[in-house]
């Protein structure tokens, strides 16, 4: 085991340098025919750096520990070579991804079953907030790709009859260093002594923390280390900005924000669940198009909010950092952090989510009074310091009526809730239904605020 820690892949590193500069294509890198084809009908012109690193040596045969930011395709660096090998020797439950949210376990089987769709690869989703007998009978089926988050996966080796992974052929850990900072730690564990040793381990993550590395010497053996950013950095196409605002106008200057880049579309970041739902709620009000997504959400409600926003039916998706992380919405203009982020590395993460593959994007961030200290660190951790956001402070102050108003809207439809929901705690479904609220949003006049001339 001291031997696979102190494992030099300098050569390895010097090798796929090399390959960089040939490969212009996934045929370049080893991946078969049917898998080009199906790369070319999702448009998948040529491959991402990671995919370029991990796609040769995971064919070899090779473990490999992935980091790369946010954006950057991994999804596919350990899709392809799963397939590929899935081609050369069909057997049902033959890999399993774990995953740390619902949401990005959803959008990994989609990737899966785009690519694989020639060749029927058939997938299972576990993951919680959805009903345990229908995963049983997906399980019993025996799909090639089991997609899990590792809480719902244990429930299911202990509880479903007839359901293991001794045959598993390859163990995949996307956003390990996530997984690990929500405390699946022992379910990792309990997963790690009921799978095959003889298999496959592809690790991708973010960051490099000590849990993660704990984790690639129990897991992995002999690893290659592909990593295509080794320090912190944005997306050079993101332009990033920040606010110093008193806290009370938060609100406004939201609004004003809205108003100033109308016709884009907009992820707004909020720190809780409650605030997230208050601010669609508010933003709704003003005739705004807004949608929240957060953990207090049934599954149903928080895949139908992403499926509107990815659809372009609503321009404006509020969010708590469970959509921070590995979904890939291509069509995000600005993103807004309403509420700095706790840890400086989330700022990354949030802001990831624009400015993807190649297209320009705007990111903005809030910072009130008692926000100065963490706003530092996020430049620290970026290495530069963020310019003002331009405002028209007169302006803004002009909305401030209207969205006083629209908040006292909101803070009632959000007591309304409240009572609804104490009143139907057994229907857990029908918890969060900003889309039904209850109707007082239609008090306030004017309807949609419109983009105010001569700016």
């Amino acid at each position: 085991m001291a031997a696979a820690e102190k494992h030099d892949s300098s050569t390895e590193a010097v090798q796929t340098a090399a390959e960089e500069e040939k490969a212009k294509t996934f045929k370049d890198l080893g991946v078969t025919d049917v898998l080009c084809e199906a790369c070319d009908q999702l448009g998948w012109a040529k491959p991402t750096k990671i995919q370029i690193e991990a796609i040769p040596l995971a064919l070899q045969g090779r473990d490999i520990i992935g980091l790369a930011e946010t954006g950057s395709g991994k999804t596919g660096a350990f899709a392809l070579p799963i397939l590929n090998a899935l081609l050369e020797t069909p057997q049902r439950l033959f890999a399993l991804v774990l995953t740390p949210t619902r949401e990005l376990a959803f959008q990994i089987s989609e990737q899966f079953e785009a690519l694989g769709s020639s060749i029927g690869v058939q997938c299972a989703v576990i993951v919680g907030g959805i009903d345990s007998m229908s995963q049983s009978l997906a399980l019993a089926k025996k799909p090639h790709i089991v997609i899990a988050t590792p809480g719902r996966l244990i429930d299911h080796l202990e509880n479903t009859k007839g359901f293991n992974l001794r045959a598993l052929k390859y163990l995949v850990m996307d956003e390990a260093d996530r997984i690990l900072n929500m405390d699946f730690e022992t379910e990792v564990d309990k997963i790690l002594k009921v799978i095959p040793r003889d298999r496959k381990t592809f690790l991708f993550s973010a960051t490099m923390t000590k849990k993660v590395q704990k984790l690639q010497r129990a897991a992995l053996k002999n690893p290659v280390k592909c990593a295509v950013s080794s320090k912190y950095q944005t997306v050079e196409k993101l332009q990033q900005y920040y606010l110093f605002i008193p806290s009370k106008f938060k609100d406004t200057y939201l609004v004003y924000i809205l108003n100033e880049l109308a016709g884009n579309s907009f992820m707004i970041f909020c720190s809780t669940c409650n605030n997230t739902q208050r601010t669609a709620l508010l933003l709704r009000n003003l005739g705004f198009t807004a949608i929240p997504l957060h953990g207090q959400m049934s599954q149903s409600k928080r895949l139908g909010s992403l499926n509107k926003f990815k659809a372009k039916a609503r321009s404006i998706l509020l969010a708590t950092d469970v959509a921070s992380r590995g979904l890939d919405i291509p069509h995000v203009d600005v993103v807004v952090n309403f509420d700095i982020p706790t840890h400086s590395k989330d700022y990354i993460h949030r802001v990831g989510r624009t400015a993807r593959a190649g297209r320009s994007g705007k990111a903005i961030t809030f910072v009130t009074q008692y926000d100065v200290e963490l706003f530092q660190r996020i430049e620290h951790l970026i290495g530069k310091k963020l310019p003002v956001f331009p405002t028209q402070d007169e302006e803004v102050m002009m909305l401030t009526e209207r969205v006083n108003e629209a908040q006292r809207f909101a803070r009632m439809e959000l007591r309304e809730h409240g009572e609804k929901k104490k009143r139907k705690r057994e229907d857990a479904g029908d918890d969060d239904d900003t889309e039904g609220a209850m109707g007082v949003r239609n008090k306030v006049a004017g309807g949609k605020m419109k983009k105010r001339k001569g700016r």
